[in-house]
C-alpha cells in the first residue's frame, strides 16, 4: 500500500494534538452541563460560542483526515514525487491546525483549557510544519500549477459507474443548463421545460428511489455517491435552475421509504420518480426556522381525514409542484414537542406564476407567494397559506401508526439532504474556479496577466486546494452513507462546505474586479447563490450547535 510522505503524517500526528485538546474541552463542556436527565440544553446554551468553534474545529480536523487519505489513494495511482493532491492535503492541514489553534488561543478559559493546553497546539515542529506549508512560495508555486490544469482540481478518484453518471450530466450542465442560467436568474424565471424535460428523460428525479419503486437506486443499498455526482454537476451549470432539482424528490422518497405505508410508496414513488408530479417540502416556518418541534401548523381530525390550517415558509417549488409533503402539529398538547407532529401529503395543481391560488372541493384554499431572494432564482420559494385544507386519511404518512411520527420521517428526508448541499456547494465553487481560473489569464494588468502575480496565484492555490478537499470530504461522507454510517460527519461537511463555498465565490468574483459585480458575469450570480448554502437544509448555527457540538459532546 502506498504511504503518504513523511510531512503527510508528520501533519496527522499534530492533528492527533488537536484532537486530544479538543476532547479536553468537550469533556468539560459536558461537566459544566450535566443535570438531572443527562446534558441538559439549557446549560449548554450557556456555553455557545465554545460549542459552535469546536464543532467547527472538529469539521476541519475531520476534513484534513479524509483529505491526507485521498492523498494515499492519489498517490497510489501515480508514478513516483509527491503528487499534487498531497500538495493540497498538506496545505489544509496546516490551514486547519492554525484555525484550531487561533479559535482556541483567543479565549482558552471558555474552553475549560490552560495556557499549557494551548501551548501544546504552538509547539515548534508544528509551527515549522506550518510555516512552510503556508509559505508564499509553496502556495505562488501550486498556484502556477493549478493554473496549468485550467480549472482541474485535483484527481476525482470516482469508480465507473460514478464516472459515467458525471460525464452524462456535465454534458447535461454544460449544453442545456448553463446557456439558460443567466436569463433564469436575471428575469426570475421558473425552470423552463428545456431543462425539467430532459433531466425526467434521464431519470433524474428516480436517484433516490429504489428500482422496486421505479427509480434508478438499487433495491439492496442507497447510492449516495451516484446522487452527489449528479448534483455537484447540474449546480455547476446553475443551483437554482437545475442543482436542487433532485433534493425535494429524495427528501420526500426517504420519508416514504422511513415511515410510509406501503400502499403510499407504491402510489407515490413511481410517480415521483417519472417527475410526474413534481414534490415540495413544507417543513419551515415563520419564526421557527431550523426548530422544527416549535411547528404551529394545525392538524385537526375530521371525519375521513385531516384539516390543515397555517402557513409555511420558504417552501422551494410550491407553485410548479403538485405534491407538497408537508408537516403539521396533530396534537395540540405543546408540551409534546416534536412527539405531536405528523407528515402529510397535499395533492394540489401545478402553477407556473409566482402566486397561485388553488381551492378544494371541499372548501379548503391553498394559496402562495413567492418570496424576492438576491439569487438562488429559477425554483422559487414561497410562502404557503392553508385555509381550512383537507387532507385524506390515506396521505397521512405511515397511516394511523405514522401519527405523532412526523419528525422521526422529517429527518430521514433530511438526512441526505445535507450530504446533497455539500455537493451543491461544490459545483458552485467548480463553476466559479473554472472562471476564476480563464479570467485570471485573460485579464492583463500593468502589462500582464493578472494569474502573473503571487497574490493572484495564491488566491488560486487556496481555492484549488479548499475545493478539492471539500469534493473528497463530501465524497468519504457519501461513502459512509452508503455503509448506512456518517451522519454527524454529513452535518460536518455541509457546514464546512458552505461556508467555503461564501469564501470561494467571493475570491472568484474578487479576481474579475469592477466585471465580477457586473449582472452579465456569472461570477455574480455564484455568489449570490453560494450565499443561500449556509442557511438552508440546517443553517449553520443549528447544525454546529444542535447536530455537531451536542453529538460530540454526547460522545465523550
Amino acid at each position: 500500500m502506498t504511504e503518504v510522505t513523511s510531512d503527510m503524517q508528520d501533519g496527522l500526528q499534530y492533528l492527533e494534538s488537536a484532537d486530544s485538546v479538543i476532547r479536553k474541552s468537550l469533556i468539560w463542556i459536558k461537566q459544566q452541563c450535566i443535570g438531572d436527565k443527562g446534558v441538559s440544553n439549557e446549560k449548554l446554551d450557556e456555553h455557545q460560542m465554545a460549542s459552535f468553534d469546536l464543532a467547527w474545529c472538529a469539521a476541519e480536523s475531520t476534513a484534513a483526515r479524509f483529505a491526507a487519505e485521498y492523498a494515499r489513494k492519489a498517490a497510489a495511482a501515480t508514478s513516483g514525487g509527491v503528487c499534487l493532491e498531497e500538495r493540497m492535503a498538506r496545505v489544509f492541514c496546516a490551514e486547519a491546525l492554525q484555525n484550531i489553534h487561533n479559535r482556541l488561543r483567543a479565549r482558552p478559559q471558555s474552553f475549560g483549557l490552560s495556557d499549557a493546553d494551548v501551548a501544546d497546539l504552538a509547539s515548534s515542529t508544528l509551527s515549522r510544519f506550518c510555516q512552510t506549508q503556508l509559505d508564499a512560495g509553496n502556495l505562488e508555486a501550486l498556484g502556477r500549477e493549478v493554473i496549468a490544469l485550467n480549472g482541474v482540481s485535483g484527481a476525482y478518484l470516482l469508480d465507473e459507474h460514478a464516472m459515467m453518471m458525471q460525464d452524462t450530466f456535465r454534458k447535461l450542465a454544460t449544453n442545456v443548463v448553463m446557456p439558460l442560467a443567466e436569463e433564469i436568474h436575471r428575469e426570475d424565471r421558473i425552470i423552463p421545460p428545456e431543462i425539467l424535460d430532459p433531466l425526467t428523460e434521464m431519470g433524474c428525479f428516480g436517484l433516490s428511489i429504489p428500482e422496486r419503486y421505479g427509480g434508478l437506486q438499487s433495491d439492496d443499498h442507497e447510492d449516495n455517491m451516484g446522487m452527489i455526482v449528479v448534483t455537484e454537476e447540474l449546480s455547476r451549470g446553475s443551483l437554482g435552475a437545475a442543482g436542487s432539482l433532485i433534493t425535494r424528490p429524495e427528501i420526500l422518497s426517504r420519508a416514504l421509504l422511513k415511515g410510509g405505508t406501503e400502499e403510499q410508496r407504491q402510489k407515490w414513488l413511481p410517480q415521483v420518480a417519472l417527475g410526474d408530479p413534481l414534490c415540495a417540502i413544507a417543513v419551515t416556518e415563520p419564526d421557527t426556522g431550523s426548530d422544527v418541534a416549535a411547528m404551529r401548523l394545525k392538524a385537526s381530525k375530521c371525519d375521513g381525514g385531516w384539516i390543515l390550517d397555517g402557513v409555511k415558509t420558504w417552501c422551494t417549488m410550491a407553485g410548479k409542484a403538485g405534491l407538497l409533503l408537508v408537516l403539521a402539529r396533530s396534537n395540540p398538547d405543546r408540551s409534546l414537542g416534536h412527539r405531536g407532529l405528523s407528515m402529510f401529503l397535499v395533492e394540489k395543481d401545478s402553477y407556473e406564476g409566482h402566486d397561485f391560488e388553488y381551492r378544494q372541493v371541499q372548501g379548503g384554499v391553498l394559496t402562495g407567494r413567492a418570496i424576492s431572494t438576491i439569487g438562488y432564482r429559477g425554483m422559487h420559494s414561497y410562502e404557503v397559506f392553508f385555509d381550512n385544507v383537507f387532507v385524506p386519511d390515506e396521505n397521512l404518512v405511515g397511516g394511523p401508526a405514522g401519527e405523532g411520527k412526523g419528525f422521526y420521517f422529517t429527518m430521514a428526508g433530511f438526512a441526505g439532504g445535507r450530504i446533497q448541499t455539500a455537493a451543491r456547494a461544490i459545483g458552485v465553487m467548480q463553476a466559479a474556479f473554472e472562471r476564476a481560473v480563464s479570467y485570471s489569464q485573460e485579464r492583463k494588468a500593468f502589462g500582464k496577466p493578472i494569474g502573473d502575480f503571487q497574490l493572484t496565484l495564491v488566491k488560486l492555490a487556496r481555492m484549488a486546494t479548499l475545493l478539492t478537499v471539500s469534493r473528497q470530504f463530501t465524497y468519504a461522507v457519501g461513502s459512509l452513507m452508503d455503509q448506512g454510517l456518517g451522519q454527524m460527519e454529513a452535518s460536518m461537511v455541509k457546514l464546512f462546505t458552505c461556508r467555503t463555498a461564501e469564501w470561494l465565490t467571493r475570491e472568484a468574483m474578487q479576481i474579475h474586479g469592477g466585471m465580477g459585480y457586473a449582472e452579465e458575469s456569472p461570477v455574480s450570480r455564484y455568489f449570490l447563490d453560494a450565499r443561500v448554502l449556509s442557511i438552508f437544509e440546517g443553517a449553520e448555527e443549528t447544525l454546529a450547535l444542535k447536530v455537531i457540538a451536542r453529538s460530540l459532546i454526547d460522545a465523550v
